[in-house]
């Protein structure tokens, strides 16, 4: 059980990849720490999408003494380990203080195929535009980690009504090589309905998958709308879950 120096071709999973936040030379991102034992790896990442994460792919036995017994030690419990869904509940039965995060189930969707039918009138925003954006966040999303301006987003598409407004909007954010990533996808409600939502999406996708060879993103598994609009686009999901720590101490399960 060590820390390594980076990832390899072992850790193909997509939300490793995410989370190292890889830049283009193949160095991690700022701050970010990877761990492996047996087959296990995982990637302790700072305020990545709004949180300190770390994520976890591997066997059970392996990813357990890897989380409980070292990563955990090494990051503080505010690090949220996620992963597969079965996964995370294995790692929540086998380590003291940790429990399931509350919120609603969530799917990773990802894709390394780019939409065959990128529409037209979805373009990147300009700096105007991302200012027009916000404001559809401040009525229609304010609770959306990904935001103009804020850490992390890189740039935004939009698709505006004929009159000029701005009517649905999709971000590239915490994008890494190997691995870019969609957040902030939101449509006004008079807009709903009318395909802009997926549009926006496919148009951000096919940009990511060209870019950095495969799209993801983290979706509520009971949000049926945006699940579709990303299935349209091309995108396959994985139930996932999210574990945080109660308390940290030195007991381990028997």
């Amino acid at each position: 059980m060590a820390e390594a120096d980076g990832l390899d071709d072992r850790d193909a999973a997509g939300h490793l990849l995410w989370a190292a936040q890889l830049r283009p030379e193949g160095q991690l991102g700022p701050g970010v720490r990877v761990f492996r034992h047996g087959s296990a790896t995982a990637v302790a990442s700072p305020a990545l999408s709004g949180r300190d994460r770390i994520a976890v792919d591997g066997k059970e036995e392996d990813a357990l003494v890897l989380v409980r017994d070292e990563v955990l030690a090494a990051t503080g419990p505010g690090y949220r380990p996620f992963g597969d869904a079965e996964l995370i509940a294995a790692l929540v039965r086998g380590t003291p203080g940790l429990t399931v995060a509350a919120g609603p189930e969530f799917l990773w969707m990802e894709t390394t195929a780019p939409p065959s039918d990128v529409p037209e009138g979805v373009a990147w925003l300009d700096r105007r535009g991302e200012k027009e954006a916000a404001t559809v966040f401040d009525h229609c999303f304010p609770d959306s980690y990904a935001q103009p301006g804020r850490p992390g987003t890189r740039r935004w598409a939009g698709a505006y009504d004929p009159d000029g407004t701005l009517l649905a909007v999709a971000g590239d954010a915490w994008s890494g090589a190997g691995c870019g990533f969609m957040a902030g996808v939101v449509t006004r409600p008079e807009a709903r309905g009318r395909g802009l939502g997926a549009a926006v999406s496919r148009f951000v996708v096919a940009a990511l998958v060209r870019e950095h060879g495969r799209a993801a993103l983290m979706v509520d598994a009971d949000n049926t709308a945006a699940v579709a609009a990303y299935r349209r686009a091309g995108m396959s999901g994985q139930g996932f879950g999210a574990a945080a720590a109660r308390a940290w101490g030195s007991a381990r399960p028997s």
